[in-house]
């Protein structure tokens, strides 16, 4: 009989440390959130995210949720259109044109010729990295851009 509560007891301990550890929250401010490649759905005009070059994703510092982009474009227009209160705050998150790695799309640098999927045309590269040979343009200077496009 003393095994058994024992084994009951062991199997509930077990169980509720399983809970408790899968209840962690990421904090996806430091690392983005796992994008479902041609499953996710752009925040903005609904497309299936699937260019892994030009992705972007966005966090709510508050909540901790994030919103998937198929365009840097999208994300500009999304921020105006809805008139997000906490943009200033939002972690944008960009996918490195070139190596595919998830940069600070705030400090990163865009080209301004790319082929991207909602064609707004902006690359993103890590910071020294960006082409010697082609237009480049900072974070704020690609949003100015983007609305002026505005479609």
């Amino acid at each position: 009989m003393k095994m058994r509560k024992f084994s009951s007891w062991l199997f509930i301990t077990s169980l509720l440390l399983i809970a408790i550890s899968g209840c962690e929250k990421k904090d996806f401010t430091k690392e983005p959130a796992i994008v479902h490649w041609d499953r996710d759905m752009c925040e903005r005009c609904k497309m299936a995210v699937s260019e892994r070059k030009y992705a972007a994703q966005v966090v709510n510092p508050k909540t901790g949720k994030a919103y998937n982009f198929d365009d840097i474009g999208c994300v500009i227009l999304w921020f105006k259109e809805e008139n997000i209160p906490w943009q200033k705050d939002a972690k944008i998150w960009v996918k490195d044109c070139k190596s595919g790695e998830w940069i600070d799309a705030k400090s990163a640098k865009y080209t301004t010729d790319n082929i991207t999927p909602m064609g707004y045309g902006f690359g993103a590269h890590k910071p020294g990295t960006e082409p010697k040979n082609k237009e480049t343009i900072d974070f704020e200077e690609m949003k100015k851009r983007v609305l002026k496009i505005g479609r």
